[in-house]
């Protein structure tokens, strides 16, 4: 197999695939100017919550209101299995993504008992796991989630992607297929924020190689240890991602880039961040993989970056400077590199007390408080 060139998604070819949603520039300055006069008369030094401000000014924005509300939190767990895992790029095994599917479900995991406690509703997405899943009481399209019940969504376009060192991962069709899956899972979901979560061996793989390729990063820097491999393992990783960047050396398009390298998780995500964005939802990014498939979007849809907060920074190398090619700036730095969506749960209840902050403090009017002499 060959790899995609970049004429397979030109604007053209692929609008009859794929309608990509159309984000818009949310700049509003009437409405920034009154939340940071709210939050600047609130009963404190100006300034003084710091990050706790700005995120709230953030959220404001994103949600176009001074009043910002977050409602119905939806923890989205996007799962696939990647063909490159045959070349040894992962410490473990390809059944530990359908395993871990299986722990997301029983509500065992990190993410899982993580959003339990705060009250998010936890979907996880079969977008291309090699296995099949039995029929659950998840399963009913009808029944959305509740926060202490996971929702399994079937989504899945193939068993995992193919090795993307002998061709592409994804064909155009594959590709749009799971754009599409993620656009239209969004709309399904209730409420107002997405937070972003990822399960599939190998993935890491992939982020390395859309943020060298997008980016122009050098590979052997923005690649780690993943799931925890040696030295030997690192070097080994490297050297096939190296094989993978040359293979596919004429592809540049951010799309044919997606579908040659990445992973149908990531490209599924992909197309939900494009549709939260297009609704004007609060995208919560969770680490190194989520913040791959907000590059993605971003290069095809600039305004998506306006809706995105950023909830840590991983412990993988290439996630720093993937977060300073966005100009991000996360909230924790915690050295997490689980993913799942961990992160992002970890970072929910500040931003819910950054809203809660803007709308239920006083002013130094309200309150008859003096103000700075």
């Amino acid at each position: 197999m060959s790899s995609v060139p970049t004429s397979d998604f030109s604007d053209s070819s692929l609008s009859v695939i794929w309608s990509c949603p159309r984000v818009g520039d949310i700049h509003d300055a009437n409405l920034q100017e009154r939340v940071q006069h709210k939050l600047d008369f609130k009963t404190k030094p100006v300034g003084s919550l710091g990050v706790l401000e700005q995120q709230a000014l953030r959220m404001a924005c994103i949600l176009g209101t001074d009043t910002p509300q977050l409602e119905a939190p939806q923890m989205v767990v996007f799962a696939a299995d990647h063909g490159l895992a045959a070349k040894g790029v992962s410490a473990y095994p390809v059944d530990v993504t359908w395993q871990m599917v299986e722990n997301f479900l029983a509500g065992g995991a990190a993410v899982s008992v993580l959003s339990r406690q705060h009250g998010i509703a936890l979907n996880v997405v079969d977008c291309g796991v090699a296995r099949d899943f039995a029929v659950r009481e998840q399963d009913p399209e009808h029944k959305l989630p509740q926060a202490s019940e996971p929702r399994l969504w079937r989504r899945k376009v193939a068993y995992g992607t193919a090795d993307c060192s002998e061709g592409v991962a994804m064909t155009a069709e594959q590709c749009a297929h799971a754009l599409r899956n993620g656009a239209q899972l969004v709309k399904s979901l209730p409420g107002n924020a997405l937070l972003l979560g990822e399960m599939g061996i190998g993935n890491t793989s992939s982020a390395s190689l859309l943020l060298a390729r997008l980016c122009g990063e050098p590979v052997q820097e923005v690649t780690g240890a993943g799931t925890g491999l040696n030295a030997e393992g690192l070097a080994r990783k490297i050297a096939v991602l190296r094989q993978v960047l040359d293979h596919h050396a004429g592809v540049s398009d951010p799309l044919a880039v997606l579908a040659a390298m990445g992973g149908l998780e990531i490209a599924t995500m992909t197309g939900a961040v494009l549709q939260a964005a297009a609704e004007r939802r609060v995208i919560v990014v969770d680490g190194f993989i989520t913040t791959a498939a907000v590059l993605v979007a971003s290069r095809m849809q600039p305004h998506v970056l306006q809706r995105c907060i950023y909830a840590h920074r991983s412990g993988e190398p290439g996630h720093q400077r993937m977060l300073a090619h966005l100009q991000a700036q996360p909230l924790l730095d915690w050295q997490l590199r689980l993913g799942e969506g961990s992160g992002a749960a970890l970072a929910w209840p500040l931003l819910q007390s950054a809203c809660t902050m803007l709308n239920e403090m006083a002013s130094f009017e309200s309150a008859g408080v003096s103000t700075k002499s």
